[in-house]
């Protein structure tokens, strides 16, 4: 299983309220616990986790993003030239914002077998399962 995370997954997963904190935590938990279990995100779920607690001096949940992404948990791919020109047509084709489109994007270039997300605009996309929280 290759289960992808957008931002709000992450930031779902950190500092939601306890039931969906939980949630994502116990999804992430059965695809690392699976043979072969991989968890993805993209450089740009880095960007959008950290604006907020560098905008408002949270010192200590910036701390906790940086140490989830610098860890062994989750692989963290960049934002290629292939990525965006995906992102392009997923764009046009399902009227994502940007960012959305990026992950979606990224998500399919990682082949990824599911889509984990808060954002409601995402079961839009249909060539990879989409799990909204």
């Amino acid at each position: 299983m290759r289960l992808y995370l957008d931002a709000s997954a992450i930031i779902y997963g950190i500092e939601g309220v306890a039931a969906v904190r939980q949630s994502v935590r116990n999804r992430i938990a059965q695809v690392v616990g699976a043979p072969y279990g991989v968890v993805l995100t993209s450089r740009l779920s880095r960007l959008e986790c950290r604006i907020r607690p560098l905008r408002e001096g949270q010192s200590q949940l910036l701390a906790t993003y940086d140490l989830f992404f610098a860890g062994k948990l989750v692989e963290v791919a960049e934002i290629t030239a292939a990525v965006i020109e995906r992102a392009t047509e997923v764009r046009a084709q399902h009227r994502l914002k940007t960012p959305d489109a990026i992950h979606f994007a990224t998500a399919i270039e990682l082949q990824a077998d599911l889509v984990l997300t808060g954002d409601r605009d995402m079961a839009r996309c249909t060539q990879i399962k989409v799990e909204l929280l």
